[in-house]
């Protein structure tokens, strides 16, 4: 579990005495990490009481092709580059605004894995 509250140092590094401790709304988890691999999910209750698919492996994508406007679902083959960060190519992390290889081509990713637990792709010319 981790905590996303206010830090207890200031930015010159001196300690900031806060009025209230930790509160339950405060905290965060832990990042889904969605690997290429056969298909697994987490249902997640998130506040309000409302769920998220946390999608843990995924191997395929819905593909849509913007020059024709046809969707396709398409096995994923690797991750050809990741902005967010580099060492998630290595490691085949699916992130949203990473670029994958697909059946169909490359593609990059618009949807959030980890959040939607789904894996919605754009074609690249």
């Amino acid at each position: 579990m981790q905590w996303q509250g206010r830090s207890v140092r200031r930015l010159t590094g001196g300690r900031n005495h806060p009025a209230c401790g930790k509160r339950r709304y405060e905290h965060g988890r832990a990042p889904a990490e969605t690997h290429i691999g056969e298909n697994k999910s987490r249902i997640v209750r998130v506040r309000g009481g409302n769920t998220k698919v946390r999608a843990l492996r995924l191997n395929v994508a819905s593909v849509s092709n913007p020059a024709t406007g046809e969707t396709k679902k398409s096995g994923i083959l690797n991750v050809e580059a990741n902005p967010a960060n580099i060492n998630y190519v290595r490691r085949n992390l699916l992130t949203k605004g990473a670029i994958i290889t697909t059946d169909l081509g490359r593609a990059r990713i618009v949807s959030r894995p980890g959040q939607d637990g789904v894996v919605n792709a754009v074609l690249i010319q």
